[in-house]
């Protein structure tokens, strides 16, 4: 429970920092529209570290590489899931490979393949 307010707490404070106070999401590019030349690498999959798992709200915690598609450095965030069956093989240190897109206006991991 401590460990889900902490990534709560973090979450929100990432949310809610404005992009003029200098963090690692100032800048990103957040729109839905690739241009042609990132069309060809918008399937691309991304090296992901699994941080946590809440199976309650269905968000994975990534330490992640850059996600070029949506425009966002190497950082640890929490993504909602794109179903539970997702939330239900991880475990937290597991190495995996993720695909984020904006769905509906939220960040949301849409295919995640564990790694061997």
């Amino acid at each position: 429970m401590k460990k889900l307010i902490v990534a709560t707490a973090a979450f929100a404070a990432v949310v809610a920092t404005p992009a003029s106070a200098g963090d690692d999401m100032a800048g990103m590019n957040m729109s839905t529209k690739p241009s042609a030349a990132k069309a060809s690498s918008n399937a691309a999959l991304t090296d992901a570290e699994i941080k946590n798992v809440d199976p309650t709200t269905g968000m994975i915690t990534l330490k992640h590489g850059a996600l070029e598609n949506v425009g966002m450095p190497p950082m640890t965030m929490a993504f909602k899931a794109k179903d539970t069956a997702m939330v239900k093989r991880v475990h937290e240190g597991d190495k995996v490979r993720v695909r984020i897109e904006n769905v509906d206006g939220n960040l949301t991991i849409v295919r995640l393949e564990k790694q061997s």
